[in-house]
């Protein structure tokens, strides 16, 4: 946000199974009073007395009106997660290279010769960990990977 009249709209979709399983929450709070972003707080699970909205992330993805020639998305989280936000966003308009995916690995060497941050054709110490979703949704496809 410190550059923020660089850009256009800025959503933020903040999910977590419990309220007290978000991180940077102090952030997230801080946001919520900021007019110069749009956030949106989904839990899995709710309790009693929470403010915010219930399911899963692609619930208000699904209700996003988006110009998709002119927006990137940055997915973070887990992998079937960022695989169905994808979905959710490509069905959209949005091109399958403006939707990032923040892909984590156990990097060992940090040059692409130990494997260790391998998934599939990517060494993702060299390649990533952040990469489009045109790159990544082959190998996000198979189960296991």
């Amino acid at each position: 946000l410190a550059e923020r009249d660089r850009y256009g709209r800025v959503v933020v979709i903040a999910g977590a199974r419990r309220r007290a399983d978000f991180l940077y929450a102090e952030q997230l709070a801080a946001w919520q009073s900021d007019a110069r972003l749009e956030l949106h707080q989904i839990v899995d699970i709710p309790i009693q007395g929470w403010p915010g909205e219930t399911g899963f992330v692609t619930e208000p993805l699904r209700r996003l009106s988006l110009q998709p020639d002119n927006t990137t998305a940055f997915l973070c989280g887990p992998e079937p997660m960022m695989r169905f936000s994808a979905e959710v966003l490509l069905a959209k308009g949005l091109a399958a290279e403006h939707i990032r995916v923040s892909l984590e690995r156990n990097m060992q060497c940090g040059i692409g010769w130990c494997g260790h941050c391998q998934l599939g054709p990517l060494l993702l110490c060299r390649d990533g960990p952040v990469v489009g979703y045109d790159v990544a949704a082959p190998v996000l496809q198979v189960e296991e990977l």
